[in-house]
């Protein structure tokens, strides 16, 4: 029916849309992983070679760091490359795999998504509310920065979540599945 496929061609671009979100996301995030590795590199050349320490290029590596594992979430669910335990999955039909997709995505990781939201948002609003700072003395001003890659990190996932079902969905409802 063409109502059916004009529906299907919104939610693949809808998919193709959260994809090229995350595969940004993970471009920036290999910009951070070699970032990380320079400020890493000054920090032993400072440290070792002229006894020279500055709390805030810690914290700039500690931070990376942080932001390469919370948005880079989103970029590795995208690629496949997440942990599973695939036994019974690894060999399964389509079909089979999009249904464990679609039940797995719906009822543990978008759960588990909302968990991290509903107790972590309280938690940032009030970091940025009171613009707090580095605990450190020479540390970096704006934690809340820092903090906010909890929300990216949540906002990334799910939405890679919701991709995931819905080419869960397109496998399930394509000719070729049946």
């Amino acid at each position: 029916c063409i109502i059916c496929l004009f529906v299907m061609n919104i939610l693949k671009s809808i998919s193709s849309f959260f994809d090229l979100i995350n595969k940004i996301t993970g471009s920036i995030c290999a910009f951070f992983a070699a970032s990380m590795v320079l400020v890493v590199l000054g920090v032993v050349v400072l440290r070792y070679g002229f006894s020279i320490s500055f709390i805030w290029m810690q914290e700039a590596y500690v931070w990376l760091h942080a932001y390469i594992f919370m948005m880079g979430s989103g970029y590795t669910y995208l690629s496949n490359e997440h942990v599973r335990i695939d036994v019974f999955y690894r060999g399964a039909s389509v079909k089979y795999k999009s249904i464990v997709d679609i039940l797995g995505n719906l009822f543990f990781l978008i759960p588990f998504i909302f968990v991290i939201w509903k107790f972590s948002f309280p938690f940032i609003a009030r970091s940025w509310s009171m613009n707090e700072v580095s605990r450190e003395v020479g540390g970096l001003p704006a934690l809340y920065i820092l903090k906010s890659a909890i929300l990216i990190f949540c906002i990334l996932l799910f939405i890679q979540a919701l991709s995931n079902i819905i080419k869960s969905i397109i496998n399930l409802t394509s000719k070729e599945s049946s």
